[in-house]
């Protein structure tokens, strides 16, 4: 699989490892559709890369799924690729308080948004020839983060999703891709983890994009760029101890 001369959906990428992928493919000659829920971040993201075509959307609202779908599959009836990107990271302390719309934000945003927006755009996608879903889980899919648990919970349930989207999707026209970033030099990491993880550097942005994209053209479905592959590696051979390990971090 080639991705040249395709036309691409990319969720939440106005920012982050969505930006940057879309901003690959614009460049590798594919047409790039991105969607976000800041109309100002999808301007900054046109104008960084001209020739992006942007749609506020919000992946936790199903309305705007919906109306997403009726908008670019007739401005763009060669949608051929669905990468659902778009993810809240947060540190969450269980312990506190929290209004129950809060704390699951994680889960409807970085679970259920994926499997709604491929409920929504399969139709349109198995009427495609070689089209192809990724959904970007996580590293933290495969031993979860305790200082964010409910992203971690919600990575491994996309993950375990994604699994079965390939299994039913078999022999038919439609490829289903895992792609689970390691810890990446994106705003949200140095916003919010920056503190917590002293001295670590995250992955360079375009050094993941330019992997997974090589990866996909490869023909693999399950990709696990650096870290992401010692945490897969650890969690089957030593769980507890990778566990512990993470368990550490952000304890004062």
């Amino acid at each position: 699989m080639k991705f040249t001369a395709r036309t691409i959906l990319i969720t939440g990428g106005s920012s982050g490892i969505g930006l940057e992928l879309a901003g690959q493919l614009l460049a590798r000659g594919n047409v790039v559709v991105i969607t976000g829920r800041s109309k100002q971040a999808l301007e900054d993201a046109q104008r960084r890369f001209p020739g992006l075509h942007a749609f506020p959307s919000d992946v936790s609202n199903a309305a705007d799924i919906r109306a997403l779908h009726d908008a670019v599959t007739a401005r763009f009836p060669r949608l051929d690729t669905l990468v659902n990107n778009a993810g809240i990271m947060r540190i969450v302390k269980l312990g506190e308080d929290r209004p129950l719309e809060d704390v699951t934000q994680e889960i409807d945003v970085d679970l259920t948004g994926p499997i709604r927006m491929v409920q929504q755009f399969l139709s349109h996608l198995r009427s495609r020839p070689n089209a192809l879903i990724v959904n970007v889980s996580s590293g933290l899919a495969f031993v979860p983060f305790p200082i964010s648990p409910v992203y971690s919970a919600a990575k491994a349930g996309l993950r375990a999703y994604t699994r079965c989207l390939r299994v039913q999707l078999g022999g038919t026209n439609v490829t289903v891709v895992e792609l689970a970033p390691p810890l990446t030099d994106t705003p949200l990491f140095t916003a919010e983890f920056g503190a917590h993880l002293k001295g670590q550097t995250g992955m360079a942005v375009d050094v993941l994009v330019r992997r997974a994209i090589a990866a996909i053209e490869a023909g693999q479905t399950e990709i696990r760029p650096g870290q992401s592959n010692i945490l897969k590696i650890a969690s089957r051979l030593a769980p507890e101890l990778i566990f512990q390990q993470l368990s550490k971090v952000g304890r004062s």
